[in-house]
């Protein structure tokens, strides 16, 4: 009877033993079949480069798992970084809202009228938002990377929130005379900040995660596109006549609103590779961000001098192209050719600027830099970012037909 009752005892176990792992093995094996697998199993149990699925169909299934477990990833650890920034004016100094500069979205900043609200008894006095848009922290200190336009009033009050619904004084560090970046300081310590990736290593069809207080009500909200181009050239404007050149620009899919200016555009890794700066109007899903690269030059600068310092040449121009050449009759396809803007006032040489200085004329066509030929994957304002106020370049300069080499000091270029 004992033998009976203990081997019955080992049926049992032997029993659910085969139920527990049977179940795990089929749970588990469907969970395979279906492709449903998670970055962590695949890591660590079938290896990142093994394909998981049997066919086509599964092993997208398994893609899309794979890459929305990093999307949420990489938005955790970025978004802790990400702060709204709002704008405030006093009343009494603001005649029309229309007159306060215009995101470069091409849509007012989307805060109220910069008029008092009905039920204001101030008589015209006191503050009011009139704008907002978004920023990322930089450094632990309280350096916040945005962009220009949304920092461009001198008169007007920063209110930063981080993620946390902290808020703080926010003051204007430093504005980029060039690009169109500014860095904000906030009276904090040990913040949480953003890595930042590398903007030279991006593929088109990448995808990547637009991250930003939209509309100015809805903070970092989070959408998501790829990378539909690379080195775009925009000009961006406002409603008054006013323009920002983007040079060198990432344009994306991911959706982009009012107030998400100076947002982050990061990648699955969660690093950001560029700053949410334009969208036009005409298309749908056709957003503008300046990579992250051009920026760090920048923040090193802010870190060291408490400023941003650019060289400065001192020309107007425009890259030469096979059709700019071939409607003007040029005798080089490439270059920058030295030329006046549309306005009186846009001179092609800046009076007492090093391009001055060193006898450069309009028309002059600009072939090379420090043996760098100038063209459109090499233009002369990415060229001349490499260098600091103050080195000596030499230029190749074809001049009335002869081409010769000008040796130019370049100079700080300031507002």
């Amino acid at each position: 009877m004992f033998q009976d009752k203990a081997l019955q005892k080992i049926v049992i176990v032997a029993a659910l033993t085969s139920l527990i792992f049977g179940g795990a093995a089929g749970v588990l094996g469907g969970l395979y079949g279906k492709s449903y697998v998670i970055p962590w199993f695949q890591k660590n149990f079938l290896g990142e480069n093994v394909v998981v699925g049997e066919n086509v169909e599964e092993q997208a299934i398994t893609q899309a798992v794979i890459e929305e477990s990093a999307t949420v990833g990489a938005v955790k650890k970025v978004a802790p970084a990400v702060v709204s920034i709002i704008i405030s004016k006093d009343i009494s100094k603001i005649n029309n809202f229309n007159n306060f500069p215009y995101d470069l979205f091409g849509f007012n900043f989307p805060f109220g009228s910069g008029q008092p609200s009905a039920g204001d008894t101030s008589g015209g006095t006191g503050k009011t938002e009139i704008g907002g848009g978004t920023g990322f922290i930089i450094s632990s200190d309280g350096l916040i990377l945005t962009n220009k336009h949304v920092a461009s009033d001198a008169e007007a009050e920063y209110t930063v929130i981080t993620n946390d619904d902290q808020k703080y004084d926010a003051k204007i560090l430093a504005t980029d005379p060039i690009l169109d970046i500014a860095v904000l300081k906030i009276d904090a310590k040990d913040l949480p900040t953003v890595e930042l990736g590398d903007s030279d290593k991006i593929d088109l069809g990448q995808t990547v995660i637009a991250i930003g207080n939209s509309l100015g009500e809805y903070k970092n909200t989070v959408t998501k596109g790829v990378i539909s181009g690379i080195d775009r050239r925009i000009v961006a404007g406002d409603n008054q006549g006013g323009s920002e050149v983007i040079e060198e620009a990432i344009q994306t899919d991911a959706a982009i609103n009012p107030g998400n200016s100076g947002g982050p555009l990061i990648n699955l890794a969660g690093q950001v590779i560029a700053i949410n700066t334009a969208m036009n109007q005409e298309g749908q899903l056709i957003g503008f961000a300046i990579p992250i690269n051009a920026a760090k030059q920048d923040i090193d600068s802010v870190k060291t001098s408490g400023k941003i310092v650019r060289p400065w040449l001192g020309v107007r121009y425009v890259l030469i192209n096979e059709e700019i050449a071939k409607e003007n009759q040029l005798e080089k396809n490439y270059g920058a050719l030295v030329i006046r803007g549309q306005k009186q006032t846009d001179l092609a040489i800046v009076p007492g600027s090093p391009a001055d200085k060193a006898g450069l004329v309009e028309n002059d066509i600009i072939l090379e830099m420090n043996g760098q030929k100038i063209d459109e994957e090499h233009p002369l304002a990415r060229e001349i970012a490499k260098f600091k106020p103050g080195d000596e370049i030499t230029l190749k300069v074809l001049h009335k037909g002869e081409e010769k080499d000008v040796k130019v000091a370049l100079g700080e270029y300031k507002d």
